[in-house]
């Protein structure tokens, strides 16, 4: 489940990524931390990925630029369960709240092909976001730059405390296995007004600490101002199962 890794942002991201040239630079992570993974996506967006000293086992950071910046980051658990995020420009921050109807487990996404979650986030505005959904492996294995990914069908649902629809996202993620995290990749993201915005986040280089690039701050895909840097990457190749 990348929800709020992913569609969850669309919105803040798009505001994020349509002004200014991007700009060079590493991300430094915070104090007892350790990076170990960047990823270069399509829509002009990078993450990077590390850990820190300070959290439960198996928790994981993810922060991510566009092209005019720092505009996500969130931490999950060992189950790929989303624990906390963060919001920039407007800033806000939302936690996952205790006792979950039925917990994200992508143990179970990997052991059944299929995992269903119903849990509840509370923002610091007070807000509460009731989100329910699933996860579904589709049976492809697709290698992107060298890794290996089980591509995945998401649906998922959030609505307010009193009922209301807050928003509605639907298409296909990738399970990093070896990292035991969620990429995104491409769907659809609606809002209110339930219009649907399509996205697009495939990754498309997978950079390792020591290799030209990793951690960097700038986006390299799909971005207004011409980037060079790195070398482009291999081509996709998709098999069944």
């Amino acid at each position: 489940m990348n929800i709020q890794r992913g569609p969850g942002r669309l919105v803040l991201m798009v505001a994020a990524l349509c002004a200014g040239p991007a700009l060079a630079g590493t991300f430094t992570p915070p104090e007892g931390c350790t990076g170990y993974l960047t990823v270069q996506m399509v829509g002009c967006s990078v993450s990077n990925h590390y850990t820190c000293t300070g959290d439960a086992p198996g928790d994981k950071w993810r922060t991510d630029f566009g092209q005019n910046g720092k505009v996500f980051e969130s931490r999950i658990n060992s189950e790929a369960e989303w624990m906390e995020s963060i919001n920039f420009n407007p800033d806000s921050r939302d936690l996952l709240q205790a006792g979950a109807a039925d917990p994200a487990s992508l143990s179970n996404l990997l052991a059944t092909g299929r995992d269903t979650y119903e849990f509840t986030t509370l923002g610091d505005d007070g807000t509460s976001k009731h989100i329910t959904g699933l996860d579904r492996l589709t049976g492809e294995t697709v290698v992107i730059d060298g890794v290996t990914l089980k591509r995945t069908e998401y649906d998922a649902t959030a609505t307010l405390a009193d009922g209301s629809p807050l928003w509605h996202a639907k298409g296909n993620e990738f399970v990093y296995e070896d990292h035991r995290i969620f990429v995104s990749g491409k769907g659809t993201w609606a809002g209110e007004d339930n219009q649907d915005l399509p996205y697009d986040s495939t990754p498309m280089l997978f950079l390792l600490p020591g290799e030209k690039g990793f951690f960097s701050t700038t986006p390299l895909f799909d971005c207004d101002a011409t980037l060079s840097g790195l070398d482009g990457p291999t081509l996709i190749s998709v098999q069944g199962e």
